[in-house]
């Protein structure tokens, strides 16, 4: 009976123990939270919530490019000069919190680590043909170009083209849809002030021939563009009193048969019109 007892007692003492080490790993599990970006010059502030427990704050360990960083894991809050680790303005980098499940800690101020537009505009040029070049220095971070064509009495954007983040020489190519006659376009970065940058504009008259007219058909609700009478597809956006855009795309025809009853301003090549839907 006695060795029964201590075999019992034995099992108990391994089944609380294996109990606590259970109750360790579901209260002690990790997440982790990562922020990437690029290096300009300027500090991080990071949070550090309490635990879910209130023992202690959320973070237990940060790396940054995979290399364990000294901060203070034991502060609400704590700040991560990156300076201090060899990095370069305009380097690429990734930072991993570990932290306890249950909280989560917070960047204060992430726009640091998105690029500044400092572009340097040495050309930019147009061909008839649409084909737009430009060239640049002094970039200091990768920031997609937006490529913007003045028409209907906007700046519209017709397309993007990703910045290389270099500070020596670079050269792009886009290729453009002119409308007729004259057609002005300019590229435009919108950084970590978003605020938009803008080039000078190029100007240039195209090769198209002829201006589109509009055409409605009330029959068959259908809206034609004409150059000389014979159809000519162009861009067009339409958009209703409110100025809500209910249409676009590029054709030589459109249906407004799902409009409901109201003015609608139409918006083709470089001219502007409106319509009346009964």
């Amino acid at each position: 009976m006695q060795v029964v007892k201590l075999y019992q007692s034995e099992w108990i003492k391994r089944l609380f123990v294996l109990t606590i080490l259970f109750l360790g790993i579901s209260f002690n599990s990790h997440a982790n939270f990562s922020i990437e970006g690029h290096y300009q010059g300027k500090k991080l502030y990071i949070q550090s919530p309490a635990n879910e427990d209130g023992f202690g704050f959320c973070i237990n360990k940060v790396t940054l490019n995979g290399d364990v960083i000294p901060v203070d894991i034991y502060a609400s809050a704590f700040q991560i000069d990156l300076s201090e680790y060899d990095i370069e303005i305009g380097q690429e980098v990734i930072i991993v919190f570990e932290h306890d499940e249950g909280c989560r800690p917070k960047l204060l101020n992430p726009e640091v680590l998105r690029p500044a537009s400092t572009f340097v505009l040495q050309e930019i040029t147009c061909t008839p043909e649409g084909v737009l070049t430009w060239s640049t220095t002094d970039e200091s971070g990768k920031l997609n170009y937006l490529i913007e064509q003045y028409k209907w009495n906007k700046w519209v954007v017709i397309g993007e083209v990703s910045g290389t983040g270099l500070p020596e020489l670079s050269n792009y190519t886009f290729n453009i849809l002119p409308h007729s006659g004259e057609n002005t376009i300019r590229v435009s970065q919108i950084d970590n002030t978003s605020k938009k940058r803008v080039s000078q504009s190029v100007t240039f008259v195209s090769k198209v021939s002829g201006e589109p007219k509009l055409n409605v058909i009330k029959d068959s609700k259908v809206i034609e563009f004409l150059v000389d009478g014979k159809s000519a597809k162009t861009k067009y956006e339409i958009f209703d009193a409110y100025g809500n855009i209910v249409k676009k795309g590029f054709n030589s025809s459109v249906s407004y048969a799902n409009l409901q009853p109201g003015v609608y301003h139409i918006n083709y090549d470089n001219k502007n019109d409106r319509i009346i839907v009964k």
